[in-house]
């Protein structure tokens, strides 16, 4: 493994700079107070701004990609319904009849059109291919009925990226057909779930929603392979392996834990305890503090689905450790007298809960090692056969 630095010759010192200046205009004060007050992963005059830069898509090399990825995340920026409509646009280019590619690819560049992921169901859990909800074709059009849970930023897009169920008769994989349904269509409905962390995300139900069959992604019956790519960007990342890439999905979290981290120790060093210490002075704090310092580093550094799942557990971990160790004031949230660095720690704690189900949950991920890494069979559940007539399994 390389660790040598990423030496940026003129041409990247000024694309930095331009990053810089286009980050401090757009990603404001007042842009990160809307977003720690509405958890809506998206700003509109930011995403517009990208278009116009032509950085919805970016058409960049991987440094420059770098350099503005790093920019965004260190700036805060709120770009979850940005990587959502990523992940499903390499599906509709892929799979998309030609004329409504031609339609939707310009407005998604310039940031008119935005894509969300309409996955999970209330009663499926993690098991995608478990989906209910239902399309039935009449003539030219397709009738889709059911609901979809966790179907964050729908209220910032204009279509989702729909699995439905259109064969219950075979089994489970086998019976799938992706939309892109319009989220305006008559019969959909968006209503807000608010999570502990602040984020919003979405129930959506669909009730005699005709879907015209020109939104439909790949073959009937077909829809397990359309889906498949942007699930595996989801699961396992872009797959680069230049270096300059995260080596886990969960990456940004952990350095979210940085944040919490530094926040800490600088309490640590300017607090004063009844006999006139400072916290750091008490050996038993800077070992808690060099724990969580440690288990960061680590995360950071172990690739794919492995670091996925400790990048998780090391912020639940870390969090409520620093919470503890702080003491009531990181208990206090943003814009509240008396709050540690504007709430920073009572925000990593409250988001830390959900990274154990973010793009898949950790025991999703822990079947991924398991078959993909360890090389172990896949187990056998209840519903991965379809049954026929009497007794008869497909």
């Amino acid at each position: 493994m390389d660790f040598s630095a990423v030496v940026l010759d003129d041409e990247l010192e000024a694309f930095a700079a331009e990053v810089r200046e286009f980050v401090a205009a757009h990603v404001t004060d007042e842009v990160r107070a809307e977003e720690r007050r509405t958890g809506s992963g998206f700003n509109l005059a930011l995403h517009k701004a990208m278009g116009a830069k032509g950085w919805i898509v970016p058409r960049l090399d991987r440094a420059r990609l770098r350099i503005l990825e790093l920019a965004l995340e260190a700036a805060d920026a709120p770009l979850i319904t940005l990587s959502t409509t990523r992940l499903v646009l390499s599906a509709v280019e892929r799979y998309a009849a030609a004329d409504l590619r031609a339609e939707l690819l310009p407005k998604v560049l310039a940031g008119d059109v935005r894509f969300c992921l309409g996955y999970t169901e209330p009663d499926g859990g993690s098991d995608i291919a478990a989906a209910k909800t239902r399309a039935v074709r009449d003539g030219d059009e397709w009738v889709v009925n059911g609901q979809k849970v966790f179907t964050t930023g729908a209220q910032n897009c204009q279509y989702t990226f729909l699995i439905t169920r259109t064969d219950p008769s075979v089994p489970k994989h086998k019976g799938l057909t992706m939309f892109l349904l319009p989220l305006e269509t008559p019969g959909v409905e968006i209503g807000p779930i608010h999570t502990v962390g602040g984020e919003r995300t979405n129930v959506v139900y669909y009730g005699d929603v005709r879907v015209p069959d020109r939104y439909r992604l790949g073959p009937v019956n077909g829809g397990w392979a359309v889906l498949r790519g942007p699930l595996d960007e989801e699961h396992f990342g872009a797959g680069h392996t230049d270096g300059l890439a995260d080596l886990n999905i969960g990456s940004s979290w952990a350095r979210l834990q940085r944040r919490g981290l530094a926040a800490a120790v600088r309490w640590a060093r300017t607090a004063r305890r009844p006999d006139g210490s400072h916290p750091i002075d008490d050996p038993t704090v800077r070992v808690r503090l060099g724990r969580i310092a440690l288990d960061v580093e680590a995360a950071l550094g172990t690739p794919g689905p492995m670091g996925r799942v400790r990048v998780s557990e090391t912020l639940i971990r870390g969090s409520a450790d620093l919470v503890d160790l702080v003491g009531p004031e990181a208990l206090l949230p943003q814009g509240t007298e008396g709050c540690w660095e504007d709430g920073i720690l009572d925000y990593a704690h409250r988001f830390a809960q959900g990274t154990a189900i973010y793009g898949g949950t950790t025991e999703v991920f822990r079947n991924i090692i398991a078959q993909h890494v360890l090389g172990l069979p896949r187990p056998v559940l209840p519903g991965s056969k379809a049954l026929v007539g009497a007794g008869t399994a497909r």
